[in-house]
């Protein structure tokens, strides 16, 4: 890290304020930490390092935290510094519901006011599973203190007989071959014993090891930080090296504002298609953008996507998984192949530039890591289509869908909503046929609430004995990162804000044209116009609690699904009362 503006002064530390002054307030604060057993060595004149911890035994992704923990407290302790632990709230992707983006902005504002409120000089951001990326990334940014991620890393590869398994895509595989007749039960029990190999995050291109590559590409973690798999050596000493580096980002005040610019989310973005990226990550990055000052919009996303292919064969837009592309390049190797598509004088959190891995990144394996002239897929990984049916905007990842349906015609096969999609989907009377469109409605941020991951409809299982496994499915929701087939995502305005989605009768035309760009509902505008009329929508959400707050002030998902009172940081507002 730059040395330039490290002076070494205690009294410029920002911990300072509270332990410092001969007062009766500092007083306080001293004798009580002394009370803990810590004396004037432990914290005075020290950085105070905070690791925010997403830790919990109902976590899954970060069940190996507590030994990173100590190992990121050593890391600070080497350099120096004085390492506190606060533990914040802890979004379980697998065991939340109704879903965690419900509780992502929750996680972003705890993030910024723990922050604000608390004797810290830099922080360590602990997460993984897949909110808590954004959510700390949202929070750190509005608050504006010297932040460093440091991410879960993904699970080992996992093995079932002979077969390599990546989760959550052949979780969805395997359950549709079992609903079709052709997976036995101990098969499936089988599967359901091996597919978690690790502790870790997903170890297949979903949202967590997307945001995680989002977070190494906006310069927020060090360099090859996104891809380590969570229970290997090197994770260790990533979280050594991340608690050294806390240190240096306290002397030298590497706020976020420091290093992010707008060409920072134009690296991420360009990221996050190239390695065919969650579709989730649209949202994200969005909100983040907007909290940094540096807008993204769909419209962004979609002339980049033309621009960009997709390199990163990892599932489930390719074959490989995430220790692959670890033991293949990781993102410096990604980004040595997008050559110019990225700004190699970005900077990062700890002061170095991207073109200072160049050197040193290696290609070990084309195959997981192609070549710009050898993609995966030739541009477009993820699209955004407009239309009556999506007036702000909806988005597909095409790399992940079948073919042949990027350009379909078909009439609609409505569901109002998630109860009424579990009681009928699979019912032998339901008028369905392999050409139809599945629509569901009211699962979006006000309207589930939260906008959950039911955007990956399942496939009527009558259609499953027909060997039907793909069809074109439109939702108002989200869909897992780790999900495929051709699933039109976030319609915005959602069906609950009047939007358009929520007029669809069946047997309505609908058209899909990914190349064009459009999704068309062919309806006359009569026919549109009648169903307004006697339309009614209840946006009155729950009458207490969080929940209460999130649906009168969420955004939509073409602005990110933050809070409206949110966007954009707070610089300089520090505690007043000392």
């Amino acid at each position: 890290m730059s040395n330039a503006s490290d002076s070494r002064d205690p009294s410029s530390l920002r911990s300072a304020r509270w332990f410092r002054p001969d007062d009766l307030r500092s007083f306080g604060h001293r004798s009580r930490l002394k009370g803990m057993g810590f004396d004037d060595a432990d914290f005075r004149d020290r950085p105070i390092i905070a690791l925010l911890n997403t830790w919990s035994d109902l976590n899954t992704c970060h069940s190996h935290f507590r030994e990173r923990t100590l190992e990121i407290k050593r890391g600070v302790l080497q350099a120096g510094g004085f390492p506190v632990e606060i533990p914040v709230l802890s979004l379980s992707e697998m065991l939340m519901k109704p879903t965690t983006m419900l509780y992502r902005n929750l996680l972003a504002m705890e993030t910024e006011e723990v922050l604000r409120a608390h004797p810290v000089d830099a922080c360590v951001l602990m997460g993984g599973c897949d909110k808590t990326v954004p959510a700390m990334l949202m929070g750190a940014i509005s608050a504006d203190i010297p932040s460093i991620f440091f991410p879960a890393g993904p699970m080992l590869n996992a093995r079932w007989r002979n077969t390599t398994l990546g989760s959550g895509t052949d979780a969805w595989k395997y359950w549709n071959e079992r609903c079709a007749g052709n997976l036995c039960d101990g098969d499936w029990q089988e599967i359901e014993n091996c597919i978690a190999r690790s502790a870790g995050t997903c170890m297949t291109m979903g949202t967590a090891s997307t945001m995680a590559c989002i977070a190494e590409s906006l310069g927020f973690t060090l360099p090859r930080a996104s891809s380590i798999p969570a229970v290997v050596a090197e994770h260790s000493r990533l979280a050594v090296s991340t608690g050294r580096t806390a240190v240096e980002l306290a002397w030298n005040q590497r706020k976020p504002s420091r290093f992010l610019r707008e060409n920072s989310f134009r690296n991420a973005m360009t990221v996050q298609l190239a390695i065919g990226g969650s579709t989730n990550a649209m949202v994200h990055m969005i909100a983040m953008s907007r909290r940094a000052g540096f807008p993204l919009t769909l419209r962004d996303y979609d002339q980049l996507s033309r621009q960009i292919p997709v390199i990163a064969n990892i599932r489930p837009s390719g074959k490989y998984l995430m220790e692959d592309f670890h033991r293949a390049g990781g993102l410096p190797g990604l980004i040595r192949q997008l050559g110019e598509l990225f700004d190699l004088n970005s900077e990062r959190v700890d002061g170095t530039r991207f073109i200072d891995d160049i050197p040193h990144a290696m290609i070990l394996d084309d195959d997981v890591l192609r070549a710009m002239t050898d993609p995966v897929y030739p541009n477009g990984g993820t699209c955004v289509l407009y239309g009556n049916l999506a007036p702000e905007g909806c988005v597909i990842k095409s790399s992940a869908a079948s073919k042949e349906l990027l350009k379909h015609r078909g009439q609609a096969v409505v569901f109002r909503g998630y109860a009424d999609l579990k009681a009928r989907i699979h019912s032998e009377d339901l008028q369905v046929a392999p050409e139809s469109i599945l629509v569901l409605q009211d699962a979006g941020p006000i309207g589930a609430p939260g906008m959950p991951e039911w955007g990956m409809l399942p496939i009527p299982n009558k259609l499953l004995r027909r060997g039907v496994r793909d069809m074109v499915r439109i939702s108002d929701a989200r869909m897992s990162g780790t999900s495929y087939g051709t699933c039109i995502l976030h319609v915005s305005p959602e069906s609950r804000a009047g939007g358009p989605l929520g007029l669809v009768q069946d047997g309505d035309w609908i058209e899909l044209d990914v190349e064009s760009r459009r999704i068309d509902w062919l309806v006359s505008p009569e026919t549109v116009q009648q169903r307004e009329a006697n339309r009614t929508c209840d946006t009155s959400g729950p009458g207490r609690g969080y929940t209460h707050l999130f649906t009168r002030h969420v955004t939509q998902a073409h602005q990110g699904c933050d809070f409206d009172f949110l966007e954009g940081r707070d610089p300089g507002r520090e505690p007043d009362i000392f």
